[in-house]
């Protein structure tokens, strides 16, 4: 573990054994942008390791600060790992986003949302696209419209925000050709954040033809995590195969 020396951004580095550089995953917890929840933060970056992917967990800004500050975090996160890539032993080609509930909707809005770095910029780290090359999305909020979560709202954008910054973060209506390939898992019955909102996210992949892949497990309250029982909310066995999947989806994707 290792805490990345960068004024902007609080990253932690979680290296992993192997003679050959491989995609890494920077993982963004989640917590309705009020909190970071910790199971969500070091075990995810420990299970990635152990499935020999180096990772990073960032520690992005969540209320007070409002938009745009953590998108501001998760844009320079990226840009940094794939900047400093042969330094971290990674592959700048294949650097990855991963996140759970407000974090998902953080990933999410990264997918839709990226530029290609700013070549004028004095910052050699801000001339470096942020698109990240795939994108892991747990349980996400995704719109801000349909399905709305109105703590995460509320902590992400202040008591009354406009329709159009609403429009703007909801991530369905802004897929693209060049959105990331996506991961995305939920459980049907989560009572939070509902399902509709990964089946929006997917709906709207399928309709730019970018490649996805979508599991929704009958059974399971929000805030699984690794399903290993690490989480306050306890274990499902179900659900608790999703990192096997995910697995084997970065696989496929030449992680």
């Amino acid at each position: 573990m290792q805490r990345i020396d960068d004024s902007r951004i609080d990253l932690t580095f979680y290296p992993s054994a192997g003679d050959r550089p491989r995609g890494a995953v920077i993982v963004c917890p989640g917590g309705g942008y009020a909190v970071l929840a910790a199971h969500e933060a070091e075990p995810i970056a420990r299970w990635l390791n152990a499935a020999g992917l180096p990772a990073f967990v960032l520690r992005y800004r969540v209320a007070p600060h409002r938009h745009p500050a953590a998108l501001d975090d998760v844009s320079r996160a990226v840009r940094l790992v794939r900047a400093r890539a042969a330094e971290f032993g990674v592959r700048p080609d294949r650097i990855a986003v991963l996140g759970f509930s407000a974090g998902g909707h953080l990933v999410t809005t990264l997918a839709t949302h990226h530029d290609a770095g700013d070549e004028r910029a004095a910052d050699p780290v801000e001339r470096v696209s942020c698109r990240p090359d795939a994108v892991v999305a747990c349980y996400p909020v995704v719109s801000l419209r349909q399905f709305a979560h109105p703590g995460c709202i509320a902590n992400l954008l202040g008591e009354h925000p406009t329709d159009e910054v609403l429009d703007d973060l909801s991530n369905e209506q802004h897929a693209a050709p060049d959105t990331p390939p996506m991961f995305l898992w939920h459980t049907a019955s989560d009572q939070t954040v509902p399902v509709e909102h990964s089946l929006l996210m997917a709906g709207a992949l399928r309709d730019q033809r970018v490649p996805f892949e979508l599991h929704v497990f009958p059974h399971g309250p929000h805030g699984l995590g690794l399903c290993d029982g690490s989480s306050p909310v306890g274990r499902t066995e179900t659900v608790a195969q999703w990192t096997r999947l995910c697995e084997r989806w970065l696989a496929s994707l030449r992680f």
